[in-house]
């Protein structure tokens, strides 16, 4: 078990969506925050929230797409905050094209915040869990990182590299006899600005997510050391679909309407997942 009251928590695009909502539910269990995000803005409101109630945050701004800011931010949290606890790698973009109609920047962007940055913040603040040989590593993944699908190309596989990344650290840490426990959340489509559009064909299998559901069931995670975190249940059926001939499991994906399920994206903020 995580426990979470004292700790200090560290979690990435925390200026809106579930980042923001994570900061207030570990709040309320009692966890010292330290906010990133590349909008500044965005966190002077989501720590101007959490004073008036009653709680505190150290929040920095930090370009995830930049390996050199990573690092010197990073130092600075670690300088001024101290060693962090849990790590939250929450911060995500979507662009929502096919293929041919991503820009190189789009596509190198989504990978380097949504893949690359993982990296780089574990890199950072994990020598000082293995100092104290106890921490916890959350990387917030999809579903998209399961199962792919038309007009996320970028964006599934960015997630399929975060789940790997996630089971690679997890065996790492186990050979080396770490007691450091990582957790990989996998939500369907979340109702926030970064989704918006994005459909579902039986919400009663696949509901589009409610945002705080997902931020109370992440912590709740946290505090169980929960190794995986799939949301709803039905998206564990892909384990078993997987075992079908390709054309069954693509038959499959598009009855129950996954294929289809970004063709009224009109996107908004791409950022925070």
């Amino acid at each position: 078990m995580t426990d979470i009251a004292g700790r200090r928590a560290l979690v990435t695009g925390a200026a809106n969506g579930i980042g923001r909502l994570l900061a207030h539910e570990l709040a309320e269990a009692g966890a010292s925050l330290v906010l990133w995000d590349i909008d500044a803005r965005g966190l002077e409101r989501v720590r101007d929230g959490l004073v008036a109630a009653g709680f505190a945050a150290d929040t920095y701004v930090c370009d995830l797409t930049s390996r050199e800011r990573i690092a010197s931010v990073a130092a600075a949290t670690l300088a001024t905050s101290g060693p962090i606890d849990i790590l939250i790698n929450n911060a995500g973009v979507v662009s929502g094209n096919s293929l041919l109609e991503l820009s190189d920047e789009q596509i190198e962007r989504t990978f380097a915040v949504n893949t690359m940055a993982l990296f780089w913040t574990v890199r950072a603040f994990l020598p000082s869990m293995q100092e104290q040989d106890r921490g916890h590593i959350v990387t917030v993944a999809s579903a998209a990182g399961l199962a792919g699908t038309a007009r996320l190309t970028d964006y599934s596989s960015s997630k399929f590299g975060a789940v790997g990344f996630d089971e690679s650290l997890r065996m790492e840490l186990h050979q080396a006899g770490s007691h450091i426990v990582t957790t990989v959340v996998c939500p369907y489509y979340t109702d926030t600005a970064m989704f918006r559009g994005a459909r579902t064909r039986f919400p009663w299998l696949l509901p589009i997510l409610e945002p705080e559901y997902v931020a109370r069931r992440i912590v709740a995670a946290i505090r169980k050391d929960r190794r995986r975190l799939i949301m709803p249940r039905f998206i564990y059926t892909v384990f078993l679909n997987r075992l079908l001939p390709v054309s069954w499991f693509d038959a499959l994906m598009a009855f129950f309407g996954v294929s289809h399920s970004m063709d009224a994206f009109r996107g908004g903020d791409s950022k925070g997942e």
